[in-house]
């Protein structure tokens, strides 16, 4: 599993519109695409201008087959719809692993 890590500086007056709209543009949107799984919004109690995305793919393979050209159109969707600023501050990747979990025996 990848996750698709994005933070994005949004006035705080703009926020509640933009995580709304990301969900009703971009979510959607990616959810018709093999390979999405979830996709989550965070918001920094501490930088209230700050909002994280955090998307889980099965792969990296099936989030990179996104062509870029539809990649470019969802986001004129998005930026059509919200006419307000906003800026990526970060955009990273991680991979997911994952460990039996359960008591922690000495050796």
């Amino acid at each position: 599993m990848v996750i698709e890590w994005l933070e994005f500086q949004v006035p705080v007056a703009d926020r509640e519109r933009y995580v709304q709209l990301d969900d009703q543009v971009w979510t959607s949107a990616l959810q018709g695409y093999p390979g999405f799984l979830s996709k989550e919004a965070w918001i920094d109690p501490h930088d209230l201008e700050r909002v994280v995305f955090v998307i889980q793919w099965q792969s990296r393979e099936a989030w990179k087959a996104i062509p870029e050209t539809e990649l470019t159109a969802i986001e004129q969707c998005f930026d059509e719809a919200f006419q307000a600023p906003y800026q990526l501050i970060a955009s990273r990747e991680f991979q997911m692993r994952r460990f039996p979990t359960g008591p922690i025996t000495p050796r």
